[in-house]
């Protein structure tokens, strides 16, 4: 990746970075059995250090591309664990956020879907998947690229670790619309979120754990200036469940328009920068920077996990979180003889 990539990437906004649901048990609600079933199957195939044999280099180096780059643009290490996650959530761990729109294809791709617009990285996957094609031509999935690019450049920072078992295959198929249907948004409700999280496999623990990624990135005004100018559809009224006084900072130093579509504001204020247990602070001081982040304390069983949390070690948070991401790194991965191994991340195979 040149210095110039870097700097366009770092110039590049990102924002959000949506994190999950897992069921809650304190009102008995269970995933379909069906959908456990095919997360089971699929847990069965994929393995740790799957490329030992046809690729034995593959994870040191991109282990030591990400420690070569990272340092020199931390905020992409946010940016690649969010591209992993809405990767995840739209047909599976398959890759089919990267794919180009091409006419043959006849309809827009992932990337042109509004929850993606603000994603970045692409072409340090791109620069990744180069190097690893030259050492295991059409060996190494594009799906497992974006996985341990994603663990390895949270370690960088000084972020927990996680087991990244490999074997994902990269999908065909990309379909803008989508991301709409299948991406949580940062005005969703608990129930919303719930719904659309226990649909992946993935409960209201994972919800919480997993949302702790917001300790570290950033977000245009856009994804929750209602919060401050619309909050009922009427211009003025402000999301009530907001800190005032954080809200008053927000319009008077960051978001000074509802119209505003071009400033980055911090999701954990002061410590953006550091993967700790700040923002689970902040949510318990009302100042959780989306709905979706507000919407964690509206459950008596969310709620107390994230006192849990607080009162916890960042060793334990650690811990946990990283089961939570090993658990969505699973999600409808394709396997065997399903989808195939691009040769170049953003186009399938001829």
């Amino acid at each position: 990746m040149t210095e110039t990539q870097q700097r366009k990437e770092i110039s590049s906004e990102v924002s959000l970075l949506k994190i999950r649901n897992k069921m809650d048990r304190t009102f008995g609600y269970f995933c379909p059995l069906i959908l456990m079933c095919i997360l089971v199957s699929s847990h069965a195939q994929l393995q740790q250090n799957f490329y030992a044999n046809s690729c034995p280099k593959a994870e040191k180096i991109i282990l030591e591309y990400v420690h070569k780059h990272i340092p020199n643009a931390p905020s992409l290490a946010a940016a690649l664990i969010r591209m992993h996650f809405h990767d995840c959530f739209v047909r599976g761990c398959d890759a089919s956020v990267l794919l180009n729109f091409t006419s043959s294809s006849g309809s827009q791709t992932e990337k042109a879907g509004v929850p993606n617009l603000t994603l970045r990285g692409f072409s340090f996957i791109d620069d990744v998947k180069k190097i690893i094609e030259d050492e295991c031509p059409g060996v190494v999935s594009c799906a497992d690229i974006i996985a341990l690019v994603a663990r390895d450049s949270i370690v960088v920072i000084g972020g927990p670790f996680w087991n990244v078992p490999t074997g994902r295959r990269d999908g065909r198929i990309s379909i803008a619309s989508e991301t709409l249907s299948d991406i949580p948004a940062p005005f969703s409700n608990l129930s919303t979120l719930q719904n659309d999280f226990a649909r992946k496999g993935l409960d209201l623990k994972d919800l919480v754990l997993l949302s702790g990624a917001h300790t570290i990135g950033v977000s245009l005004c856009t994804s929750f200036s209602n919060r401050l100018y619309n909050f009922t559809g009427t211009f003025g009224t402000q999301d009530p469940s907001l800190d005032s006084e954080y809200a008053a900072n927000l319009k008077a130093k960051k978001c000074k328009s509802i119209n505003d579509n071009t400033t980055i504001v911090e999701m954990d204020p002061g410590s953006f920068r550091t993967f700790d247990l700040s923002y689970y602070k902040l949510l318990l001081k009302r100042r959780g920077l989306f709905q979706s982040d507000a919407a964690l304390t509206t459950s008596t069983t969310t709620k107390s996990y994230i006192n849990q949390l607080v009162a916890g070690s960042l060793k334990e948070f650690y811990a946990e979180f990283a089961q939570s991401m090993e658990k969505m790194g699973r999600i409808e991965v394709k396997t065997g003889s399903n989808g195939e191994i691009r040769k170049h991340c953003a186009v399938v195979n001829s």
